[in-house]
């Protein structure tokens, strides 16, 4: 048995489906599959998303990786009802079909973004409201203001380490690092902490070799710093977590903090370095980049319907065969939301798009995502402050030569080089010395450690299979070096 997209009518004659093999679908008459993780799709992923609505209508067929099939939603409206529809759709991955037979296996490279973990994310009903509210209410309690003073120092930080050389890769060096400080914050590590896990997550969202160690090591970290909490809470997340009346265990505290970690790092990082494509190569936004924060909201919003940090997920599961818009679908078999295509549909249908927020790309109904508020105070803030201290920041290559890591899932650049007139580092105030300053999250003593209990469990999120450039680890060995340099500094 083969794991097969949306079962529909036979293609007319000239088609391009009617060429394909049938067992690409996994079954006589089933439409072909489109392929989405090559460079192609990554490329020009609009592109694909109207071929694939003028050859199927609102739901295509689509393989994910090879050998891996689900059905994926273009419409907006379709894509509201689904997301919206419990009744007929479930979260939870375990009756994924190609899973239970043995089609797709846990070492498939896109098993972490789809498979069953005992989070919010993967779970419905009352197991959901439960996990869901430790989540929200402890997310919550994080006062805006002193975040956004947090995400203020920590980037003043990091451009400290670029500032005097006139160029950097703001994928590397910027976007990728500074959610990881905030998150190193936000859930009460100690601040000499930061470099360590800013090496780790690099490891793993690298895939490359060592991503298997440093999974383990993410977990073995995390686990110390849940049991350190256990002993002696303070006001962080991980304690809040700890304390919310629904009682979480160890496995399930763990479970929502690697959660909150995997959706609140690659994704934001998208989300900031793509606004900064946007802004320093559109000409709508050419001479507004300083004295003002609406650009950068615009920016945001233009982003978030158009080149969604989350592309293509929402992923749901049918609880039972049904048909949707004419389609027939299969228990068990994979449907995801396109919130990229479904936006661009929504888009091209209004004349009004300043200000408005009524995109997909936070998904929606029971699971969308409840972080969206601290995600754009930081996207924004990591922007303005940038811009505000390279003002006459520019590319260093034409927007039409920056390449996009490939992937089903994401809409994420693989670079972003810029070049800037060459300063001297601010002269700001210590970076460990302010952290205490930010009063939701006091600093907390005892810290973390990174040696408690070993795991093997897989890596929380989809990553490139792409080793970096070498010119890409060379930023980010000169950029750990900094950081770890400017902490023992404290």
């Amino acid at each position: 048995m083969t794991n097969s997209p949306a079962v529909g009518p036979v293609p007319p004659p000239g088609c391009p489906a009617h060429a394909a093999p049938a067992e690409a679908g996994g079954a006589t008459g089933s439409r072909a599959a489109v392929p989405m993780y090559g460079q192609e799709f990554a490329d020009d992923p609009h592109g694909a998303y109207a071929r694939m609505r003028a050859t199927f209508g609102p739901i295509a067929p689509v393989e994910l990786s090879p050998g891996v099939y689900a059905s994926l939603v273009t419409s907006y409206q379709l894509g509201l009802e689904i997301l919206r529809d419990t009744e007929r759709f479930a979260k939870d991955p375990r009756s994924w079909r190609a899973m239970q037979d043995g089609t797709v296996g846990l070492d498939n490279p896109v098993a972490p973004m789809m498979m069953y973990r005992p989070n919010a994310l993967f779970s419905d009903g009352e197991a959901h409201a439960r996990l869901r509210g430790a989540i929200t209410d402890s997310l919550d309690r994080v006062d805006p203001h002193a975040l956004s003073e947090y995400v203020e120092r920590s980037a003043e930080t990091l451009i400290d380490a670029f500032a005097s050389r006139g160029q950097a890769d703001l994928i590397t060096e910027y976007a990728s690092v500074l959610p990881l400080l905030v998150f190193n914050q936000l859930f009460g590590a100690r601040p000499a902490d930061g470099p360590k896990l800013v090496e780790t997550m690099m490891k793993l969202f690298d895939s490359g070799e060592d991503a298997a160690a440093a999974n383990d090591e993410l977990l073995r970290w995390i686990s110390g710093l849940v049991a350190e909490k256990r002993e002696q809470l303070a006001a962080d997340v991980t304690s809040w977590l700890i304390a919310h009346p629904s009682q979480l265990s160890d496995d399930e505290l763990m479970q929502q903090i690697i959660l909150m970690m995997a959706a609140g790092t690659d994704p934001e990082q998208n989300l900031i370095a793509n606004a900064l494509r946007l802004l320093l190569s559109d000409d709508r936004f050419a001479g507004e980049l300083s004295g003002g924060s609406m650009p950068v909201q615009d920016a945001l919003d233009e982003v978030l319907w158009n080149d969604p940090p989350m592309a293509n997920y929402g992923t749901r599961f049918p609880r039972y065969d049904c048909e949707v818009a004419g389609v027939r679908l299969r228990k068990g078999d994979p449907v995801l939301i396109s919130y990229a295509a479904a936006n661009h549909e929504a888009a091209l249908a209004s004349d009004r798009r300043s200000g408005n927020r009524a995109h997909l790309a936070w998904s929606a109904g029971a699971h969308r995502c409840p972080a969206e508020r601290p995600a754009r105070v930081i996207a924004s803030v990591a922007i303005e402050r940038l811009l505000d201290r390279l003002p006459d920041m520019e590319l260093a290559v034409p927007v039409e030569r920056l390449t996009w890591r490939t992937g089903p899932f994401h809409r994420a650049l693989a670079a972003l080089p810029v070049r800037f007139p060459a300063q001297a580092a601010a002269q700001a105030e210590p970076f460990a010395a302010s952290v205490s300053k930010s009063a939701p999250f006091d600093e907390n003593p005892g810290g973390s450690q990174w040696n408690p209990v070993p795991s093997s469990s897989t890596p929380p999120a989809e990553t490139s299979s792409e080793r970096q450039p070498e010119s890409q680890q060379a930023a980010r060995r000169r950029l750990l070096s900094f950081l770890t340099a400017w902490w023992r500094g404290q």
